[in-house]
Order: structure tokens, then sequence, then C-alpha cells
């Protein structure tokens, strides 16, 4: 191909890893085209309240990254839009990607006219469906692009009260699918990952009780955006819980459910005990774990939250956790005691584990897994992120910094 235009990277996925290794690429002076299903980039990591160990909100984070894409010419942006199809082809890769309809278009202001006067209520994804929202809305406050996004199946029949209030012509009601191809010269995976469903953990109450909650759940229930306004709130009753119970390794190193063990679940319930006594001093947390997995400097914040007044750190498997009179009933292997103890809390967490988003993926991109479903990259398809392996954003980032120099390598080689 001596002298042809050089063929683009394909980047599937707009998280951190998605968005870091399409930066990369590009600002190293390749073309890039980066494919996110949602509305908005920023994948899981803008669901968090607070990063650790900084404690800092990730939006800060987040809006640098989505500077440097719109100042960026190299990196061409396709969001609402999955990959249908990939096949090696005359030394690159012809990648099928499938755009959504299009019912809120590139002329949208996000002046919210179109919400104000929306009859129909969905429940809010990227609040995890804890709360509803407008059919039509901007789908978080730090959305990127800042474009309306409509749930076109959930319109009453006949409505269109939105089309009608938008006077900027952004709404377009009978919006088709379209399909593009793509000839690239190699391919970036970063589809991220899933929480593991509480449904599958019964045995702690996982689906039982809206008491008990997920990890991920209790980020939402934080953070000033989410569905309780940034208040931690027992979610059968709506009163601030006064016994917190986070439970380690809930459905992870486990041969029942997952194997390994996600990387992130003691720190990531380090940090929400930090939320819970800044909010509720007078609360009690009990973290009841296997191991206490705090590498390098993170082991400061396991020192600074086990110092914590009304904190208690238990070297214990919880073995069941069901409602009972009111409460939560714990059933514990005190380890270190010996001996099984009973508890009670207001609210329990479930650490729960990441799973790879990859599913169809592997077959699509040619690409084999591992025994526990994490992505194993070939020649021309890098995988990046959590995709990859089980890490923490900051080894999301490096880990996708090196994909995106595979991929430009490869890419390269069937110039």
């Amino acid at each position: 191909m001596t002298g042809q235009q050089p063929r683009p990277l394909v980047v599937v996925g707009a998280g951190i890893a998605g968005i870091t290794a399409a930066l990369e690429a590009a600002e190293a002076g390749r073309e890039v085209v980066l494919v996110e299903r949602d509305a908005s980039v920023g994948g899981r990591v803008l669901r968090n309240h607070h990063y650790f160990p900084k404690l800092c909100p990730p939006s800060c984070g987040m809006e640098i990254n989505t500077g440097r894409l719109e100042r960026n010419p190299r990196v061409r942006v396709v969001t609402r839009a999955r990959v249908t199809g990939c096949r090696e082809s005359d030394g690159g890769y012809e990648v099928t990607i499938a755009h959504a309809p299009a019912w809120v278009n590139e002329r949208c202001t996000a002046c919210g006219a179109c919400s104000s006067v929306c009859p129909a209520k969905v429940k809010d994804a990227f609040n995890l469906e804890m709360a509803e929202v407008p059919a039509v809305r901007l789908p978080h406050p730090n959305a990127w692009p800042k474009r309306f996004v409509l749930d076109r199946q959930a319109c009453p029949e006949g409505c269109h009260a939105c089309k009608d209030v938008c006077t900027y012509g952004a709404i377009d009601l009978d919006a088709e699918e379209r399909t593009e191809t793509v000839h690239a010269g190699a391919v970036v995976v970063a589809t991220g990952w899933d929480p593991y469903p509480l449904e599958r953990l019964p045995e702690l109450g996982g689906g039982l009780s809206p008491d008990v909650i997920a990890n991920v759940h209790m980020e939402r229930m934080a953070a000033p955006a989410g569905p309780t306004g940034g208040k931690i709130l027992r979610p059968s009753d709506q009163q601030p819980p006064k016994r917190v119970a986070f439970v380690q390794c809930a459905g992870s190193r486990d041969v029942n459910h997952l194997a390994y063990c996600s990387a992130v679940c003691c720190l990531a319930s380090l940090k929400q005990a930090i939320y819970v006594k800044e909010q509720l001093p007078d609360a009690l947390v009990t973290i009841y774990y296997i191991d206490r997995r705090t590498p390098g400097r993170n082991e400061e914040m396991l020192t600074r939250v086990a110092a914590m007044e009304g904190v208690r750190l238990v070297k214990g498997k919880v073995a069941k956790v069901e409602p009972r009179d009111g409460v939560l009933a714990l059933r514990v292997e005190d380890v270190e005691g010996g001996r099984i103890v009973h508890a009670e809390a207001d609210l329990v967490v479930l650490a729960t584990g990441m799973v790879p988003s990859l599913g169809a993926g592997a077959g699509l991109f040619g690409l084999a897994s591992d025994d526990d479903g994490f992505g194993v990259e070939k020649p021309g398809v890098a995988v990046a992120g959590v995709v990859h392996r089980p890490e923490d954003v900051a080894a999301s980032v490096r880990d996708a910094t090196g994909a995106a120099a595979r991929a430009c390598v490869a890419a390269g080689r069937r110039a």
C-alpha cells in the first residue's frame, strides 16, 4: 500500500482505556475511529463518586480527556454505535459499524426544552436503574458529546411533544439505523466490564432485599448527581443506616462464581467506608474480608480507615445474609476467632467483582479468551483495560497506552 493514505485504527469502547488508546495513537500521528455504544464517552469511570486514593471526582480527569478529543482532528468519535462485523481484508481489517437511529441529532444545544414536556419516564441507566428520568434527556451532567438522547420505544403512541417544542430541528422521530465500513490498519478492543449480578448471590441477600446493594450502587448513591442526591440511604425506607456492613469477595475467588480477584474491591470498600463516615459519623461500619489487598502506597488508605472511630475490619467470610425483622442478619465465619458469629446491619454492600465485557466480541474479532473470560489479543487486534485483565483506572491507562503502541506497530507493518 505504499503511497496510499495510512489506514486508521478502530478503537472499540470509549471508557478510560478506549479513550486513552485513541488519544495516544492519534498523538503519535495515527487517524483513529473511536466507537462507543452509549450516547456519551467515559464508561464506568464516570459512575464513580471519587477516585482512590486521592478521593477526587473522576469528572475532572475526564474533562481533560474530552478536551483532548475535541482538539485532536485525528480522532473521530462515534457514539451510539456498535461494531457488527470485523474481517481481515487486504492486509488490514474491514470493520462494519452500525449507527443507532439519531433521534436527537447534532443540532441539539442541550437546552432542555424537550425534556420539560416529555410525558414518558424510563429507568435511568447511568444511575444503574435506581431512579427514573424523562425518555428524552441529557444522559448525565458530565455527558460528552453534550447532546440529549431519546429512548424512542418509551414514547406514547402518536406523541411528538419533544419535536414540537424543539426550535433547533434537533429531533427526528423518523430517523433510521445506518451502517458504514471502515478499512482499518488495526483494532483495539476496550469494551470494559460489567459488575457481577447481585441476583446470582441470593445466599448474600442479593436480589432478596433492597437493602443489599453492590459496590457500584454505593458509588452512585454517594454521588451528588446520583439517585439520592448524594445521600447514603437505605433503599427500603430512605433512612440513613446506623450499621453498614461491607462484604468483601462477594462472588469472587469462588469457583461457583468468579474464580479470580478483581484487584480493586478492597480499596473500593475502604473508600466507601470513608463516604459513610463523612456523611454519617455515628454510623458503625464493619468490613468483612478474606485478605486485605492494598499494594504499594494504597496501604496508607487501609491504615487511615482502620484508625477511624466506629470502623472495624474483621477477617471472616460472610456465609449468609438474610432479611429478618426489619434488619439484615449476617452469619460470619470469624477466622481469627475460630468461631461462627452472628451480626446485624441496616445496609449491606457486596463487593462484587468485575466481569469482562467481551461476550460475542471474542468471535467478532477472532479473539481467544482465557479461562476467566478475559480477552487474549492477537497480531493486529490489541486488547486494553479490564476486558484484558482486572485492574484499576491507573493500570488501565498504562495498559491502554501499550495497546495503542502495539496497534500502531501492527498497522504500520500492514501498510
